[in-house]
């Protein structure tokens, strides 16, 4: 008698389960057949996503100020008490602008495709200073639905959630934390002086030691200087180098860049990538393209600059985001106007300007 109870309880169970089932299919099916005239987010697993931080998109440095002299709750309360005010726009604006340029590009070619940039606002601001972010982000018609507020915890967790492919912030704790957990992500800085930047064409310019490649190359240069290293990379330049911690990124524009090439839209892409490298071409340039060639991707203009300053070209080129390990050249790039993301990666992080730096001065 137990034996048959047992069994009709299974079968019930099972029947509940597949019901269940059936009704959040039918659920999800019918959120995704709502229609809107807003564009709705791609699923993260066919976006290109991008999160930004509320102080590299907005100009928070006001703000910063109070919560750092008067602390947390007096800063909830001047967010809350300023929430019909847009805040003005930090660094990352310019950059999320293009991108969304790109989209409304993609939308028309592709108008059911998924493979879309998301951005995503990753904040660890609290919940209540929320409302101010999401009046900012409407009164600049900016196309971000997805929020992460971790109310100062560390957003590590939600980046991988959110199958990340760039993080950008003003935290260099939390930048280090993204980049050793694999994660492509820069500190953003603000240029001394305005550009005027492309509003149809999302220009990116990388670095390419310790940045799109290893700083494998880099360490001979520092530890045994620019003969040896020159002796070695021509010694090595069939021998592709190590990914750096942005070559995900550039491999995930250039995905993007070939659904335009697709469309015989390759000189109208509405992307373009620079490599901007303080390598010399003849002496060590050669293995830097083989190593594009063999991962499959492709830069759309490399410049060797053989030591010169970086500054004066990224004038002319004039990109959205300017990525590079050194600071000496975020410093000498910021100083002529050019938007950049220091990544702290590699060995040049022991260095400033080819010297040393002592361990006591590291630590500070």
């Amino acid at each position: 008698m137990s034996e048959i109870k047992q069994t009709e309880v299974a079968s019930t169970d099972k029947k509940e389960a597949a019901g269940e089932e059936k009704d959040w299919a039918a659920a999800k099916a019918h959120f995704e057949n709502l229609k809107s005239t807003k564009p709705r987010p791609p699923k993260p697993k066919y976006a290109v996503t991008i999160a930004v931080s509320s102080r590299t998109l907005f100009d928070m440095v006001a703000e910063r100020k109070i919560f750092e002299e008067e602390g947390l709750e007096k800063y909830v309360q001047h967010q809350q008490e300023h929430e019909n005010e847009p805040l003005e726009q930090g660094p990352a604006f310019p950059f999320v602008k293009a991108v969304m340029a790109v989209n409304e590009r993609l939308r028309n070619l592709y108008p059911d495709s998924e493979e879309l940039f998301d951005i995503v606002l990753m904040t660890n601001n609290h919940a209540q200073v929320g409302v101010r972010l999401m009046n900012s982000i409407n009164h600049y018609d900016l196309t971000i639905e997805r929020f992460c507020m971790t109310g100062g915890q560390s957003p590590i967790g939600y980046l991988k959630a959110y199958m990340t492919n760039l993080y950008l912030s003003k935290d260099a704790k939390k930048v280090q934390e993204a980049i050793e957990e694999g994660i492509a992500a820069a500190i953003m800085f603000k240029p001394d002086v305005e550009s005027q930047l492309s509003e149809t064409q999302l220009r990116v310019a990388f670095d390419g030691d310790a940045v799109l490649f290893s700083d494998e190359s880099e360490i001979i240069v520092k530890q045994h200087g620019l003969d040896t290293f020159f002796e070695h990379e021509k010694q090595h330049e069939n021998k592709p180098l190590a990914q750096g911690p942005l070559k995900c990124f550039l491999e995930a524009l250039g995905k993007l860049q070939k659904k335009f090439y697709a469309k015989n839209e390759r000189l109208n892409c509405p992307i373009r990538t620079f490599l901007v490298t303080a390598r010399s071409a003849a002496s060590s340039g050669v293995r830097v393209l083989k190593t594009l060639r063999s991962w499959g991707l492709e830069i759309d203009e490399a410049l060797f600059l053989a030591g010169a300053p970086k500054g004066p070209l990224l004038q002319k080129i004039r990109p959205h985001i300017f990525f590079d390990d050194q600071m000496f050249h975020i410093e000498g790039a910021k100083e002529m106007g050019t938007i950049s993301a220091h990544v702290p990666y590699g060995i040049g992080q022991k260095y400033n300007k080819g010297k040393l730096i002592e361990p006591e001065k590291q630590q500070k």
